[in-house]
């Protein structure tokens, strides 16, 4: 039943997709509000089609503020990914720079107002990063950012990456941990029916130490392992 599951899902999933990344690029002349809302569809598309042809429920513990927070999420699939435009009404996320190469949704997710992130890029390339990030906040978006750099497996507990604590100290922004545990039923090929978690951690203050936030956000965001 898996295998049939996610044989019908890539086709209709992807193949729509990539007509919503057609209509976000035709969408960019007249103005963000269409953006949004063809960004917003992707999300929903994407939660019916989990739902009526993967059979995974999604359950959320705690409210997810849906305001200029730092928002930290455990990162074990894609779907995660995909879902924070349907989370949010607004959201801008921290993505790694090669992500914005891709033809067409490179374009439209600049323009939305996502956030490259160049690992490698020095200096010059983290007042960028900064720069932008600052000109969301003051859109009154949240900014959602994948702490330990990439998808883990899901049970392994990796040490946040170090730019973590540098752009939680610089933004000043109170974090909101969330653990999510998607990579059980979505982080494989033949994706499996169930239930994903998101549970939301205690709202965790700015300013303080790094060892301290990294603790904090390290054992939230693993709550549900």
């Amino acid at each position: 039943m898996a295998i049939l599951r996610s044989l019908l899902f890539y086709p209709v999933f992807y193949g729509f997709s990539a007509l919503l990344v057609v209509a976000s690029v035709l969408a960019v002349p007249f103005g963000r509000k269409w953006l949004r809302h063809v960004v917003a569809t992707w999300g929903v598309w994407h939660l019916w089609c989990v739902t009526h042809l993967l059979g995974i429920t999604v359950e959320q513990e705690g409210e997810i503020p849906d305001e200029p927070v730092l928002i930290a999420i455990k990162h074990e699939s894609f779907f995660e990914a995909i879902d924070m435009s349907r989370l949010f009404s607004f959201p801008t996320v921290f993505a790694k720079k090669e992500l914005f190469a891709i033809p067409g949704w490179g374009f439209s997710a600049r323009v939305y107002g996502l956030i490259p992130v160049a690992r490698d890029g020095g200096a010059r390339a983290l007042r960028e990063m900064l720069r932008i990030a600052r000109e969301r906040i003051s859109e009154e978006r949240p900014l959602i950012i994948f702490p330990e750099g990439t998808r883990v497996p899901h049970g392994e507990e990796p040490r946040l990456q170090s730019g973590f604590a540098g752009i939680y100290k610089l933004l000043g922004l109170p974090v909101v941990p969330v653990a999510v545990n998607s990579g059980p039923l979505y982080h494989r090929t033949w994706k499996r029916a169930g239930t994903i978690t998101y549970k939301v951690g205690e709202t965790i203050p700015a300013g303080l130490p790094r060892e301290e936030i990294e603790s904090r956000v390290h054992a939230a965001i693993n709550a549900l392992n």
